[in-house]
């Protein structure tokens, strides 16, 4: 029992390492149904709806190791003085007699919203192996348009981060105790200030956007004297994200919308998914995406109310880790707080 625990054990920090090396490099959580919720990658889309927007997601990643990745995470943005009428509706239409509100014919005469303000909300909690980072942000953005069908938002995120270890996790018996300068460092748990920053061009078939996650590296360790450490002197690193999308009508009720995400982090060789989303009448949609070195994935979701949506997502890598996982499940819930647009179907997402 004691040799299968240790077993255990070293698959377990050996994973954890693995994720943690090279200078901590992908130490922000992975997503694959971002394209739904553009904003837990943003802050430029703090507001950019013309209700309150909440969603919970809950990642089980590689299921069938033993603590894999499990992300779970709430956000909430909305706008501020934001005029809601049908002329300045930048995702969202009112009934309009028994029209398609997603449709071309009702996209062709969107106009872009006034300057207006937007103000949010992140809660992340990343468990893998015996490492949980939690962080919180508090985020702002400034839209404004830049013509009649274009606008144009910058965001900033403030918060922190609070990395730490599961000291269950790391015992390998009384007779191999882990060093106890782990368990006596007070570094090891200590919340870190942290800042987000983006930029997003939009309309309503198209948006361009940036960000960057973790902008101010910070050094971290954890042990007192470097006797166990995943990488000595290493630090937390910037996250830099790129992405775009482009609408296209294949007729009046169904649309395709392609993207594409960069994602650089240092000093990982650079990843880049390609997305596609189709959708009938924003009431149901199915996707697929391809990550780059690592496998693919599918997603479907629909509209329940006008309130309420429900999309669900399964991975599969083509790495070496598909011979003793059984993929990726992600899940997200969203509601639309105070939408007054539908009384048939949810929110309608240019995204």
């Amino acid at each position: 029992m004691k040799a299968i625990k240790i077993i255990r054990f070293c698959s377990l920090f050996g994973l954890s390492v693995l994720l943690f090396s090279n200078a901590f490099a992908q130490q922000k959580p992975q997503y694959t149904q971002y394209i739904l919720n553009q904003y837990i990658l943003n802050p430029a889309l703090s507001g950019i709806e013309n209700y309150t927007d909440v969603k919970i997601s809950h990642r089980h990643q590689w299921v069938g190791i033993d603590d894999a990745p499990v992300t779970t995470y709430l956000t909430i943005q909305g706008p501020i003085g934001k005029q809601d009428n049908r002329t300045t509706a930048t995702t969202l239409l009112p009934d309009m007699d028994g029209q398609n509100q997603t449709g071309k014919e009702a996209m062709d005469d969107y106009i872009a919203p006034p300057a207006h303000h937007g103000i949010g909300a992140q809660i992340v909690n990343d468990a893998f192996g015996p490492f949980n980072n939690f962080s919180f942000y508090a985020t702002y953005a400034y839209h404004m348009p830049l013509n009649n069908k274009t606008s144009l938002s910058a965001g900033l995120g403030l918060g922190f981060s609070k990395l730490s270890l599961d000291n269950d996790k790391l015992f390998w018996g009384n007779a191999n105790p882990v060093d106890p300068a782990v368990y006596t460092n007070a570094d090891v748990t200590k919340p870190r200030f942290d800042a987000n920053v983006g930029v997003w061009l939009y309309s309503y078939n198209y948006f361009i956007g940036a960000s960057v996650q973790q902008l101010l590296p910070q050094a971290i360790d954890f042990s007192d004297n470097g006797i166990l450490q995943p990488n000595p002197g290493g630090k937390m690193v910037p996250h830099i994200f790129a992405t775009a999308g482009y609408k296209f009508f294949l007729n009046e009720d169904v649309s395709l919308l392609p993207s594409v995400m960069v994602k650089m982090v240092q000093p990982e060789p650079v990843q880049v998914d390609i997305n596609a989303k189709l959708t009938f009448q924003d009431l149901v949609w199915i996707g697929a995406s391809y990550r780059g070195g690592y496998g693919y994935a599918a997603m479907a979701g629909f509209n329940a109310s006008n309130m309420f949506t429900i999309s669900y997502s399964y991975d599969y890598t083509t790495t070496r880790l598909n011979t003793v996982s059984n993929g990726t499940h992600e899940i997200l819930f969203g509601f639309a707080l105070g939408n007054k647009y539908s009384t048939n179907t949810c929110p309608r997402n240019a995204w």
